[in-house]
């Protein structure tokens, strides 16, 4: 079997996200998924997703000018062959960028075509139980004001979720959050906000919160030693990992101490380095909790791997509406879970465009 043709497939959908679009960390108007499309001799199709967001027509470039032109003709079977090839021969344009990140796009395909000629959803594939569907929780945009996290927040909840996470780094909306929801589980993501000393005197101040974890607490990213400073003097879990490009800068932050919860990104890493970043996790006693608020197959992929896994982690889903979604109701949250699919590989195709 031989892979004939790798082609991309880029969509923005308007969306609404509980907020004016005018505070806080967010000034998109559509949403971007970059889809990834491996075909082959045997006429198997899989499908992938390559991390974009704002950068999606960067991506996009890195899969049809430099990663698509190597795949043609290599045996899609192989997956860690044509991946382990990849990533070697596109080194110099970067080990986490959008070359990487087209990869993995590449590498979801892959796995998709794994399961379709197995006959089998991606997660019985990987070993995991029957599983019709798996727990997801809120990931709520930053909006920059008490009210409106408060709003989006009780909202959320009545969903059904029954976990949320925040990406604000005002104590006021964290505590806004808090007051509307004060039963339900929060978890706090900084987005690299502070030096390390900032972030301790930040973690101190919203440690009565009492969060599940603390996400990227600090700047740069790769500052594992910081991150450690912070885990250490708070006392607060901290989760990262959604910045790491590569297996080893996980081994890394998990040497240093920096980490209580790994948070691999499967549009970024592709399933094949994910499943590497879990068998560290267990190695090292860590839960794994996937950073995955996508809308296209990564979504779908990180939903497979956590019924494979069955160990309690919930899919991350953006509180956002795309009004065109990839595979339009399917992985929509109902009552704070998605429907798994039950058909061979991911087991569900992107619905046409003009759909």
């Amino acid at each position: 079997m031989k892979i004939t043709r790798v082609t991309t497939e880029l969509r923005q959908s308007p969306f609404t996200y509980g907020g004016d679009g005018q505070g806080g960390n967010l000034r998109l108007r559509t949403m971007a998924t970059l889809l990834v499309r491996v075909d082959t001799d045997a006429g198997v199709t899989g499908w992938g997703e390559a991390f974009g967001f704002t950068l999606a027509e960067v991506t996009q470039r890195a899969v049809d000018a430099l990663v698509a032109p190597l795949c043609i003709g290599q045996d899609p079977r192989d997956i860690a062959a044509l991946t382990g090839l990849l990533h070697r021969r596109l080194h110099n344009f970067g080990r986490n960028g959008p070359a990487s990140f087209a990869i993995a796009g590449v590498d979801i395909a892959l796995w998709d075509i794994a399961g379709r000629l197995a006959g089998l959803p991606l997660h019985r594939l990987l070993g995991g139980p029957e599983t019709p569907e798996v727990p997801a929780y809120a990931s709520l945009l930053r909006y920059g004001d008490p009210d409106t996290v408060a709003r989006n927040a009780a909202d959320a909840a009545a969903q059904g979720f029954t976990e949320l996470k925040l990406h604000e780094i005002d104590p006021a909306c964290l505590r806004a959050a808090r007051g509307a929801v004060p039963g339900l589980p929060l978890m706090i993501d900084m987005n690299c906000a502070f030096p390390a000393p900032e972030a301790i005197a930040w973690a101190a101040e919203i440690a009565p919160l009492s969060p599940r974890f603390i996400e990227e607490p600090v700047w740069p990213p790769e500052d594992f030693t910081a991150i450690a400073q912070v885990r250490a003097a708070g006392g607060l879990p901290v989760a990262a990992g959604e910045c790491a490009g590569t297996v080893e800068e996980f081994r890394a932050m998990v040497a240093a101490g920096a980490v209580d919860v790994l948070q691999p990104s499967v549009a970024k890493l592709g399933i094949s380095r994910v499943l590497e970043v879990a068998a560290l996790a267990r190695e090292n006693g860590l839960p794994v909790v996937p950073h995955a608020p996508y809308f296209g197959p990564a979504l779908l992929a990180t939903a497979h791997l956590i019924a494979a896994w069955n160990q309690g982690a919930a899919l991350e889903c953006y509180h956002a509406s795309l009004e065109h979604p990839p595979f339009g109701d399917a992985l929509l949250p109902r009552d704070g879970r998605v429907a798994l699919p039950q058909s061979a590989g991911l087991g569900l195709d992107p619905v046409p465009e003009a759909a």
